[in-house]
């Protein structure tokens, strides 16, 4: 028996698990292979079982910038379960599990008298995540307050303590890998107050529901801005707004947000994005890029 096959037959694997309902969106086949980790020995045993060589690998968060391709993932997806999802204040720094909710830790940071972290109120995210793409918004990203990730490779068991210059981390970028976890991040914040921080927090939220598509499923912003623009402003000045393929269409609150209705596949998303994509190059030149992750298709970026 393999070390994979024992580790179905024990359970701690489990085998075509449907991965649209981890996903925003709700659409997109099973996983081939499926497990929840609750602590870094369990990350252990699947290095000793090799899965990182043997199969290609999805470290899926809260799904809400990703879309599993109709037919599924052939490998292995891997959830951090409750332990990983701890947060702690230290002072003026808060320590975060790699699958704690970013709307968690501002509020909690904010409930511990600090500030500089409200901006992640309005991340739809957790916090490997927001390492691994510097997740950011209202002028703030993840590395202007970052201090380190905890990071385990799958293909080796190493770890290693990663500041945001040693990851690379640039807008929506950063050198984590498809093999490689975020288990932990420190965040330096500064003194506040309870009272201006919780105003924050609902400063932010309310301008998101004002502004974005919220009660649809969605996968947040769709496209990267280019230098000197948004993509927002770009799609919506070709009039794209209402644009739709099959149960999918860019939405008429924010034209760089596409919202799937009952009855998408994951196909109409990837379709509506190439679509939106191409037009935009056509009549402007300008190559938007992706922001949202694709999963199990074929031939894609």
């Amino acid at each position: 028996m393999s070390a994979l096959a024992a580790l179905v037959a024990s359970g701690a694997v489990s085998e075509h698990v449907p991965l649209g309902p981890y996903t925003t969106y709700k659409a997109g086949g099973p996983a081939r292979f499926m497990t929840e980790v609750q602590d870094v020995a369990a990350l252990m045993g699947l290095v000793e079982a090799g899965v990182a060589t043997d199969l290609p690998i999805l470290v899926l968060g809260r799904g809400s910038n990703l879309v599993v391709a109709d037919a599924g993932f052939r490998g292995l997806v891997i959830r951090l379960g409750s332990e990983f999802a701890r947060v702690e204040v230290e002072g003026t720094r808060v320590r975060a599990g790699g699958a704690a909710p970013l709307a968690h830790v501002a509020r909690s940071s904010v409930d511990g008298g600090l500030a500089g972290l409200e901006f992640f109120v309005g991340v739809p995210g957790s916090v490997g995540g927001a390492v691994r793409q510097n997740a950011g918004c209202f002028g703030t990203e993840t590395r202007d307050r970052l201090i380190t990730a905890s990071i385990i490779d799958l293909t080796d068991g190493l770890s290693r303590e990663a500041g945001p210059d040693d990851l690379d981390m640039s807008y929506r970028h950063s050198n984590v890998g498809s093999t490689q976890i975020v288990v932990d991040a420190l965040f330096q914040a500064t003194p506040g107050d309870g009272h201006s921080g919780r105003a924050e927090l609902r400063r932010i939220t309310r301008w998101r529901r004002d502004n974005q598509p919220g009660g649809t499923f969605n996968a947040g912003s769709v496209f990267k801005n280019p230098p000197g623009a948004t993509a927002g402003e770009i799609i919506d000045s070709l009039g794209l707004k209402g644009l739709a393929v099959g149960d999918v269409s860019v939405s008429p609150k924010h034209a760089n947000f596409f919202v799937a209705g009952p009855g998408a596949t994951s196909d109409d998303i990837r379709r509506l994005v190439h679509e939106v994509k191409d037009r935009v190059l056509e009549k402007t030149g300008t190559m938007l890029e992706p922001e949202i992750q694709f999963v199990g298709f074929e031939n894609d970026h």
